[in-house]
């Protein structure tokens, strides 16, 4: 059966289940490989991490609120922070502040990330879907194969009951005399023939099933097994309408071409961004502060009782002798901790006007770089529809040419069973050799297969344009 070229090739699937002997309906499977894919786990963490993107982009447009506090020890000269005086001691300092600051203006910069998150997360949240979509149809390919090759050895388990019966008969008309000695050897050489293929064909349903549960990550390859279902074929509007229809609404359906769409958008929006900063920003800003410190604080003592004055200088012109009091001072303790917090306290605020002038070309080229990307991101989306449009064209062109096989190979089965009836009817009345029976009934067998491959193969093909046309994967009828 023909095997699906798509992307998805190279995931795995994160389902770990003991199969037991539950019996897995094309619907279950598909439904549980989207529940529990690890690829689309991590898409989902995708979508995750631009809800997040999101959200600090919408707090870009909250003020900002930080505060700090320190404790240090000095030893040595060190100036005391509550008089500013330098002096020789050891000491322990505290300082503490709080800042607020809000951006006033930016050039638009932070509604432009705003809008870059919501796309970002739109992306996602389409890449997230083009995979579900991606592996349904992997999952639904290995399932239809399973199918594919079960039918197939019923076919051949159904000619050989009727070769057995063939050969009983034939080996009593040998043993009688009626028959020569040679059909016998035919019948039984057509016997072992499709004991081989009934051999052949049950080690590829094996194959196949192994695959599938590979697909789906279970391990008890021995009892994993599908539910056999005759999935019937019938008609579909799509066929119906004509390929470039259906290339439009793949155009404006598909999550590929809605990915790149959000992903030129998203290019677009960064250039806006890029070019914000040719724009003067302004900030406003508010900050408290205070400090206490362990230093003992001077107190004056009054005059010295000793010296109560001391000579500073003199008068030039009468050379009188210029006295100032001689003040006693001593260290006492430091203020209470709080009381000095609210001594010390200060306020600072304002706004700030950044006007960019030259920046070594640092924004132009930031600027042209962001163009580069958009018209990177429009050749991207270009070349997506146009694969999108061939791919479109081969799944319709494969569908109807699928559906004309199956037609063609019921009329070539209606004719083969015709022939093998003449032939039975001959071969039993001596008219014909063992090798033309055992020919026609190749032939018939044959013919039986072919509408089988080209039943699940239509069915297969149908499934691909309707994903394409837009019909959701969780709607798809098997």
């Amino acid at each position: 059966m023909k095997k699906l070229l798509l992307p998805v090739l190279f995931l795995f699937f994160g389902i770990n289940v003991n199969a037991q002997n539950k019996e897995w309906t094309l619907e279950e499977c598909v439904a549980y490989a989207l529940e529990n894919n690890i690829s689309i786990k991590q898409s989902e963490l995708e979508v995750e991490l631009a809800e997040i993107d999101r959200a600090e982009a919408v707090g870009n447009f909250l003020p900002r609120l930080n505060a700090s506090a320190s404790n240090s020890w000095n030893t040595g000269l060190t100036q005391n922070v509550t008089t500013g005086i330098l002096q020789t001691q050891t000491t322990r300092n505290f300082s503490a502040g709080a800042t607020a600051s809000a951006n006033l203006s930016s050039g638009l910069s932070n509604w432009k990330r705003l809008q870059l998150a919501k796309l970002s997360q739109l992306a996602s949240e389409y890449s997230l879907e083009q995979m579900k979509d991606d592996i349904a149809l992997f999952v639904a390919n290995a399932y239809l194969q399973v199918l594919f090759n079960k039918e197939s050895l019923k076919v051949i388990e159904a000619q050989h009951e009727i070769t057995l019966e063939q050969l009983e008969r034939v080996q009593e008309l040998v043993e009688a005399g009626s028959l020569p000695r040679g059909d016998l050897l035919e019948i039984k050489a057509t016997a072992a023939n499709e004991e081989q293929r009934m051999i052949v064909a049950a080690n590829n349903v094996k194959v196949s099933l192994i695959a599938l549960a590979q697909t789906l990550l279970i391990k008890d390859y021995e009892n994993f097994d599908i539910a056999e279902r005759d999935y019937e074929i019938f008609g579909s509007e799509v066929m119906e309408m004509p390929v470039s229809e259906v290339i439009e609404n793949a155009k404006e359906e598909r999550y590929e071409v809605k990915v790149a769409q959000a992903n030129l958008e998203m290019a677009q929006k960064e250039t806006e961004i890029a070019k914000a900063a040719y724009w003067p920003s302004l900030a406003a800003f508010f900050n408290y502060n205070t400090r206490e410190s362990g230093a003992g604080r001077i107190i004056s003592g009054g005059l010295d009782p000793d010296e109560p004055y001391r000579q500073i200088g003199f008068v030039e012109s009468t050379e009188e002798i210029v006295v100032a009091p001689n003040m006693v001072t001593e260290i006492g303790n430091p203020l209470p901790f709080f009381e000095q917090l609210q001594n010390n306290d200060g306020i600072t605020y304002g706004v700030q006007l950044d006007i960019p002038i030259f920046n070594g070309f640092s924004t132009r080229n930031a600027v042209k770089r962001r163009e580069v990307n958009v018209l990177r991101s429009e050749y991207q989306l270009e070349q997506t529809k146009l694969d999108l449009e061939s791919d479109v064209y081969q799944a319709y062109v494969d569908a109807k040419g699928a559906l004309k096989a199956y037609e063609a190979a019921l009329v070539a089965l209606e004719a083969q069973s015709l022939a093998y009836d003449y032939a039975t009817e001959r071969y039993n009345v001596g008219l014909t050799n063992a090798f033309d029976f055992s020919q026609a009934k190749f032939n018939f067998e044959n013919a039986q297969s072919e509408v089988v491959r080209t039943k699940y193969e239509y069915i297969f093909n149908l499934k691909v344009l309707e994903l394409y046309f837009g019909v959701p994967v969780t709607e798809l009828k098997f």
